[in-house]
């Protein structure tokens, strides 16, 4: 499971002209998922980004975490994160899990999330053509892999 955070000040997913979601100060997510994911990477990404300390304290410093700041969360489903670009210029997407093994990965890895973080989580829609708009606050963006945990 490879994710993107993105720490922001604002953020919307539209679907059709209709906003989805919309959040203020908090993280965007897209979530990658491979065949191979299970509840192990759930839970230890959800621990991971609960934890993550990137907004600034009294002093500006990278030290709160979204619990601690009461931030939001939206998280997208994102295949294309394990798009495979060694060979030509066209990406291969065949690490990327099928719709039937990601959509309950997608939605255990929300429903998670948000019983650790204790924030609301909102979401975009699976397979839907969304347009995804933010203002990264920073900016910040982290990238964490369940299969690179050391």
């Amino acid at each position: 499971m490879r994710v993107v955070i993105q720490r922001v000040s604002e953020a919307s997913v539209t679907i059709n002209q209709q906003v989805k979601s919309k959040i203020e100060q908090g993280f965007l997510i897209l979530l990658g998922i491979e065949p191979t994911d299970n509840a192990e990477d759930i839970q230890w990404l959800c621990k991971k980004i609960s934890g993550l300390r990137v907004f600034g304290d009294e002093n500006g410093l990278m030290n709160v975490s979204i619990k601690d700041i009461a931030g939001e969360i939206i998280v997208v489903s994102q295949f294309t994160l394990h798009a495979s670009t060694k060979k030509g210029n066209r990406p291969s997407f065949i690490k990327a899990a099928k719709p039937a093994i990601a959509i309950p990965l997608y939605e255990q890895f929300v429903k998670q999330l948000g019983m650790i973080s204790g924030r609301p989580v909102y979401t975009g829609e699976f397979g839907a053509d969304m347009k995804v708009a933010l203002i990264n606050a920073g900016p910040v963006t982290i990238i964490i892999d369940s299969k690179s945990k050391e």
